[in-house]
């Protein structure tokens, strides 16, 4: 089951991902149970992702994204040569834990500059 994207949307996701670097490559081994849970992880973090495949074989590619969207119920974004790019919005409890990690977090130190203007 992918992820169904219309042509707008689309179009602004490639805006976003022009950008980017990519975060996961795909080697020699191929698509692995490694590759695609690093690949969950920076969807997670990210949602919208590059990846770099190191196969000369287009089909290859192609099989490998389709595979990959299937598999995360993610969708397709872009695919211009070895470049794949893949969009999948963060799930509801993932960012859940996010906002609890952020209001964890200490508040800024105020600079020295700051406690010198008083």
């Amino acid at each position: 089951m992918e992820l169904e994207l219309t042509s707008a949307q689309c179009r602004a996701l490639r805006a976003r991902a022009h950008d980017l670097n990519p975060v996961v490559m795909i080697g020699n081994a191929g698509l692995t149970t490694v590759v695609l849970n690093e690949i969950r992880s920076n969807l997670n973090s990210h949602e919208l992702i590059k990846i770099r495949v190191f196969s000369d074989e287009h089909a290859t590619r192609d099989r490998w994204l389709d595979e990959i969207c299937t598999t995360l119920h993610a969708a397709p974004v872009q695919h211009i040569g070895k470049i794949l790019v893949i969009y999948r919005p963060v799930p509801a409890e993932v960012k859940t834990r996010k906002n609890k990690a952020v209001a964890k977090r200490k508040p800024a130190r105020r600079a020295k500059r700051s406690y010198q203007r008083q």
